[in-house]
């Protein structure tokens, strides 16, 4: 951490820690040739992959189906001026897969807007990165701006 800019830059585990401990954050893709994001509830899978579980026939699931995408979650504290955020960027698929699917039933998120027929997104982080601000005093009351 730069003593002047008061952040912390966190690794990898550090990261996934923290992404496990909220349920919801956005996922960034492209959407008629623009960014798009989507606040969705999440989980991680044993090996780190962040897990979306979303009706089958929403836009979200044809618009990143085999497409880079990255995902963001943070915990902010404005009274302490303090938090952290996390971004995870990789590929974005829909599990195919009979039998994973119905592991993922079991053990993967559950979706706060159920549909009739549900499919699992799972994104396979390349790169995962965050920082922490903690009880930092922020300028102009902006606590991730740098």
């Amino acid at each position: 951490m730069d003593a002047n800019d008061g952040f912390r830059e966190l690794d990898r585990l550090e990261c996934l820690r923290l992404l496990a401990t909220v349920p919801v954050g956005r996922i960034v893709y492209t959407r008629q040739a623009l960014p798009a994001v989507l606040p969705v509830n999440f989980g991680l899978d044993h090996d780190g992959a962040v897990l979306v579980r979303t009706s089958a026939s929403s836009e979200l699931v044809s618009a990143v189906d085999g497409a880079l995408v990255a995902f963001e979650a943070d915990e902010v504290d404005a009274a302490a001026h303090s938090g952290w955020s996390v971004v995870a960027m990789g590929a974005a698929s829909v599990v195919t897969d009979p039998a994973e699917h119905l592991r993922l039933l079991r053990t993967g998120p559950s979706s706060w807007a159920p549909a009739p027929r549900e499919v699992f997104v799972r994104i396979d982080p390349e790169l995962v990165t965050g920082r922490e601000l903690v009880g930092g005093s922020s300028l102009y009351g902006v606590p991730f701006s740098s």
